[in-house]
């Protein structure tokens, strides 16, 4: 059973206090007294350092206006101040509408005059601890918010993911805008949420706008907004997410899918921050912090004549690389038991780990949808397991194939050793023979092949030999792909 809140009481009369605290603890409520606005800020301050243990804080303090030492609105500054989350009732037994005003607007929930009548007094510490658990709630969405998407929730130890960090963290604090270029899936959202988490901006509105997944003929109205009958079916003013975004962060993903009149447009806002909703002649000002990201290349757009040159220079001030997973396949296990971690927490089940078969599955897979979906083969075998680790057959269908299908074909010597999951051994550590056995003088270039043949090999597998798809997930262009498959002797199965 959740315990009452905890309620703390001042009154320049300690009789006063003593009797409002005996008034409120047989309502129920658990309340403590202070006799001046420095012993308050001792107990406020014992209370939040008490919450490491289990105990409750104080949710509310009733105070009057005049103190000794100090006044009851000095005090009240200092709570709004250093405990936000604290609820303030102000009273007094000189009720002038002034004072009213002051506490109010300084941040008191409510303002009573002496002598206090005892319903109003229930009926305001009822309303200012309804606020008290709304406020707590907020903050809560708000960790758990920043725990999925913040820094702390980038997970990895590849250099080129350790880049990415040092770039967020380098360009956070600023308002320059930055563009983000990775594949679906590799977590351009996340990204562009970690900078703003780690921003001046980072209690303001965190706005996101796809480019791809809107109908190009709503793209203008769902960004800049709209007045009522700008178009058919605009029956009253709409804020677009720019608006949406004011003080914030507005995240522009697939800006590749733009079209050129939505490129003109928002070319202007990056560099004036003004526009005007559509079918409005009123030009409105923002101040908005833009992160934009792409999933195809802009400079092989912008010379095709497919974007426009000038706002790719606009947008183009950081960029940051997002490797595809393949590109990391290190990070994987360590991605793997994060996502396990989290699932487990949130559907209440104990998993513990990961067979050796489900990890040599996730190291031999191409992952084509990234991050993503090794976070969604993750969460279906936490859905999906009796058992208290997950196996191959807790996992989705094209993985399985794909570790199936990649298997050496018979007659080919390999010496492959996966890493444990307890972190001794590196992630997709490949053994080969010279390694681990008696050791004879080979050029690197030589060693290599075998290796190099063998992914190659899985990622035409996974991808039923789709060369061209083939060709992109390795990050390789087609005509090496084709002297790299003619040199291994790869044929197209039959």
């Amino acid at each position: 059973m959740p315990s009452s809140p905890r309620i703390l009481i001042l009154d320049d009369d300690p009789i006063v206090a003593q009797t409002l605290g005996e008034f409120l603890t047989r309502d129920g409520y658990r309340t403590s007294v202070a006799n001046d606005a420095p012993e308050a800020i001792d107990v406020l301050q014992a209370s939040n350092a008490n919450t490491a243990t289990g105990a409750d804080p104080i949710a509310l303090v009733v105070s009057d206006i005049n103190l000794p030492r100090s006044s009851g609105l000095d005090l009240l500054k200092r709570i709004r101040k250093d405990f936000p989350q604290v609820v303030v009732i102000m009273i007094t037994g000189f009720g002038r509408i002034e004072q009213a005003i002051e506490a109010i607007k300084l941040g008191a929930s409510d303002y009573l005059t002496k002598p206090l009548v005892d319903n109003e007094l229930r009926i305001a510490v009822s309303k200012a601890l309804r606020q008290h658990a709304l406020l707590a709630e907020n903050q809560s969405l708000k960790a758990q918010l920043h725990e999925r998407h913040g820094l702390n929730n980038l997970v990895g130890s590849d250099h080129r993911m350790q880049r990415v960090y040092d770039l967020v963290q380098a360009v956070a604090p600023t308002k320059t805008t930055v563009l983000i270029d990775g594949e679906s899936g590799t977590g351009k959202t996340m990204i562009a949420r970690a900078v703003h988490d780690l921003s001046p901006r980072q209690s303001g509105p965190f706005a996101v706008f796809s480019c791809g997944s809107i109908p190009e003929t709503l793209l203008e109205s769902e960004l800049f907004g709209h007045v009522k009958g700008a178009f058919t079916g605009a029956e009253s003013d709409k804020p677009g997410k720019i608006l949406a975004a004011d003080g914030g962060t507005l995240f522009i993903d697939e800006i590749n899918s733009a079209t050129p009149a939505l490129q003109l447009k928002l070319l202007r806002v990056l560099q004036e921050r003004m526009f005007e909703p559509v079918g409005s002649s009123k030009t409105l000002t923002v101040d908005v912090r833009f992160i934009l990201a792409t999933n195809q290349s802009l400079t092989e757009m912008v010379t095709k004549g497919m974007f426009r040159e000038d706002l790719y220079y606009r947008i183009n001030v950081v960029s940051i690389q997002l490797p595809p997973l393949r590109q990391r396949a290190g990070d994987i296990p360590q991605l793997a038991e994060h996502f396990l971690r989290r699932y487990c927490r949130e559907m209440g089940k104990t998993v513990t780990g990961f067979t050796e078969e489900a990890m040599q599955a996730f190291r031999g897979y191409a992952w084509p949808g990234n991050v993503r979906e090794l976070e969604n083969a993750i969460e279906r075998g936490v859905v999906l397991t009796r058992r208290p680790v997950i196996d191959v057959d807790g996992l989705p269908d094209a993985i399985v194939r794909s570790a199936m299908t990649s298997a050496s074909p018979a007659g080919t010597s390999t010496s492959t050793t996966t890493a444990p999951l307890n972190g001794h051994a590196p992630a997709g550590y490949v053994s080969v023979p010279a390694l681990t056995q008696g050791w004879t003088p080979t050029p690197l270039e030589v060693a290599m092949q075998e290796p190099e043949k063998q992914i190659i090999l899985a990622a035409l597998r996974a991808n039923h030999w789709n060369r061209q798809t083939t060709a992109q997930q390795l990050d390789i262009n087609r005509t090496t792909l084709y002297k790299k498959m003619k040199q291994f002797g790869m044929d197209d199965p039959v």
